[in-house]
């Protein structure tokens, strides 16, 4: 997903003039390449492509997207990913508050084969953004084909645990990042929007 005027942060170069910097989360599922970005809320909203079932996979993106025109100086502006859903692909543009209105830029990324999108972290649910950081956390976790089968088997039997219940259940390997590498990977599913995890998240498998 790069094109002339949009990198990933897999290039060497990295336009020095910007603040990118590494920041968490460091390690991903679906982030392709370095994971550098410009601010908080950008590395905030990282998280919440890691759990959106839409995204097949993100890139940041460290160069400007430039308004190509006779002018001495073409404009430029700096989005923050590359996304690659099943539908589209999309320049994603993260603002602390209400986004500027960036006239050319739709159009630019219409040409180079993008969708632009501007992104308002206030619009951004926080238990869900607080939920997917705490998930994040633990993406290079993996749990056991023992414990996998032994949680799976109960919701079998049971319909639904709680997330102490499924923590309990972990024999062989780390419970919380057991129980975590099994919800980031898809094998069973918790409500992220209503509440923070906690002990009584219902846990139940996840929908074919």
């Amino acid at each position: 997903m790069t094109t002339s005027t949009a990198h990933a942060a897999g290039d060497d170069a990295c336009d020095l003039r910007n603040p990118y910097k590494t920041r968490f989360p460091f390690t991903t599922l679906k982030g392709v390449g370095r994971t550098l970005y410009r601010s908080q809320q950008a590395s905030d909203y990282a998280c919440l492509l890691d759990l959106d079932p839409e995204v097949i996979s993100w890139r940041c993106v460290t160069h400007p997207i430039i308004n190509e025109s006779s002018a001495r100086k073409p404009r430029h502006h700096f989005v923050d990913f590359a996304v690659q859903t099943a539908r589209e692909t999309l320049l994603v543009d993260v603002w602390r508050a209400d986004p500027d209105i960036i006239t050319w830029l739709p159009s630019v990324a219409s040409r180079l084969g993008y969708r632009y999108q501007a992104i308002s972290m206030c619009d951004v649910n926080p238990v869900r953004l607080q939920n997917a950081r705490d998930l994040i956390r633990y993406a290079d976790r993996e749990s056991t084909l023992g414990d996998r089968i032994r949680i799976l088997a109960g919701l079998d039997e049971m319909g639904s645990l709680s997330l102490t219940d499924c923590l309990a259940t972990v024999r062989e390997g780390r419970p919380m990042g057991s129980i975590a590498h099994m919800i980031l990977r898809g094998l069973i599913e918790v409500d992220l929007d209503d509440q923070l995890l906690g002990p009584d998240t219902v846990v139940r498998r996840a929908r074919s």
